[in-house]
C-alpha cells in the first residue's frame, strides 16, 4: 500500500494508505454506522456522488459476497480504520480490495475515522478528495456538487421479476436507484413486479393497470427531480402506492409538502423509529441526507418519527391510498423489524385501509 491523503474541504488533511483503484476523487463525505453489511453499502445506489467513510473500526472479513449486492456501486470512495487483506467466509468471492479495484473505486485505510466522524457531527456534511498529493487549490472540492444522480443509477430499460409462487399482485417499481431486495420482499409477497426507468410516465403506468406502484430509494437532492414528482402527483389516488426513503420524499413533494438538508444525515443499522399510531419503537436501516418537513405536508399525516431527533419517518395518505417510510424496511442487512410494512401494501393492494 502506498500513501494517501483525505482532504476535506475545510483544508483539514489526513494521511492514510491507499487501497482500491488508484486515482483521485472527489465526492460528499458521509458517515455510515453499520456494524455490518459494507456489501450491502457499497452497492446501495443511494450513495452515488459520496465518499463512504465506515464507524465501524474494521472492514473486510468477510470478504464480498456478490449474492448479497444490491445494485451497482456507485460510491465516489471509501474510507476506513483498517481493511481485512485476508476474509475468511465460506461465502466470499472477491477481497474488498479487488472489489473496488474492478469498479473503479479510489479507497484510503489507516485514517482516523472516529475523528472524522467528530467533526462531520460538529461542521455537517462537507466535501473530501482522496488523493496521492493534498492539491494546492480547493476550488474543485469546495464547489462539487452531487447532482444528476437518479438519472445517473436507474436503470436504462423495463425489466419483469416473476413472483415466487402463485402470481396474486402486479406491481410497477419505480427505479430510482432501487435495492435489489425491494423486488425480493414483493416476490415473497406473490408479486410479479415490473421495475421501470426513473422517467417512466404516470400515463404509461396507469395503461398498464398495476395493482399497486412502489417508489424506490435512490439518491440526492429530492427537490432536484421535477418531473418525477409531477408523475407521482399524477398517480396519487389512482392507485395504491408506498414509497421508501427517496421515494417518500418525492410523495411528500407531489403533495405539497417541503424537504431540507439535514447536518449529517442518517447513515446506519441502529436508527430508532418511533411508530405514533401504536407503542413500538423499530431499530431500522437508513441512508439519507434529506428529510421531509412532516408539518408542509396536509395530505397527509405523520405516522412515524425518529427517536433521536424527532424528524419525520413516515406519512400515511388515506385519502389518496398511499403511505411512505424514510427508513429501509427491506435491509438484506438487517435489522428486519419493519419488514411488515410490505404486508401492509399487499393489504392494500387487496382493497384494504391504511
Amino acid at each position: 500500500m502506498k500513501k494517501g491523503y483525505l482532504v476535506l474541504a475545510d483544508g483539514q488533511v489526513f494521511q492514510g494508505l491507499r487501497f482500491g483503484a488508484e486515482g483521485d476523487t472527489v465526492g460528499e463525505l458521509v458517515f455510515t454506522t453499520g456494524m455490518c453489511g459494507y456489501v450491502e453499502t457499497l452497492t446501495d445506489p443511494s450513495y452515488a456522488g459520496q465518499i463512504v467513510m465506515q464507524t465501524y473500526p474494521l472492514i473486510g472479513n468477510y470478504g464480498v459476497i456478490r449474492e448479497d449486492f444490491e445494485g451497482a456501486c456507485c460510491v465516489k470512495g471509501y474510507v476506513v480504520r483498517e481493511v481485512c487483506e485476508a476474509p475468511s467466509n465460506f461465502r466470499c468471492d472477491e477481497d474488498l480490495d479487488t472489489f473496488l479495484k474492478e469498479r473503479g473505486v479510489p479507497g484510503l485505510c489507516g485514517v482516523d475515522t472516529r475523528q472524522l466522524t467528530r467533526i462531520i457531527r460538529e461542521s455537517g456534511v462537507m466535501n473530501a478528495c482522496i488523493c496521492d498529493e493534498v492539491p494546492a487549490d480547493l476550488t474543485a472540492l469546495k464547489t462539487y456538487a452531487v447532482t444528476g444522480v437518479v438519472e445517473a443509477v436507474t436503470c436504462k430499460a423495463p425489466s419483469v421479476w416473476e413472483a415466487e409462487g402463485e402470481t396474486r399482485f402486479r406491481v410497477a417499481l419505480l427505479d430510482y436507484g432501487a435495492k435489489h431486495n425491494i423486488i425480493q420482499e414483493l416476490r415473497k409477497r406473490g408479486c410479479a413486479v415490473t421495475v421501470l426507468p426513473a422517467d417512466a410516465s404516470a400515463e404509461t403506468i396507469l395503461a398498464a393497470a398495476p395493482d399497486g406502484v412502489m417508489l424506490s430509494n435512490g439518491p440526492g437532492d429530492p427537490a432536484e427531480n421535477v418531473y418525477q414528482i409531477e408523475q407521482i402527483r399524477k398517480l396519487l389516488g389512482k392507485v395504491p402506492l408506498f414509497g421508501i426513503c427517496l421515494g417518500h420524499q418525492l410523495t411528500a413533494l407531489a403533495a405539497g409538502g417541503r424537504t431540507y438538508k439535514l447536518k449529517y444525515g442518517h447513515r446506519g443499522v441502529n436508527q430508532p423509529v418511533r411508530d405514533l399510531n401504536g407503542i413500538r419503537t423499530y431499530i431500522t436501516s437508513q441512508n439519507h441526507g434529506y428529510a421531509v418537513d412532516g408539518d408542509s405536508v396536509k395530505q397527509g399525516r405523520v405516522s412515524f418519527a425518529n427517536a433521536n431527533d424527532g424528524t419525520c419517518e413516515g406519512l400515511d395518505y388515506p385519502d389518496l391510498r398511499a403511505f411512505t417510510v424514510q427508513f429501509h424496511p427491506e435491509a438484506r442487512g438487517g435489522p428486519h423489524d419493519t419488514a411488515f410494512l410490505f404486508d401492509r401494501f399487499v393489504n392494500l393492494m387487496k382493497g384494504g385501509d391504511l
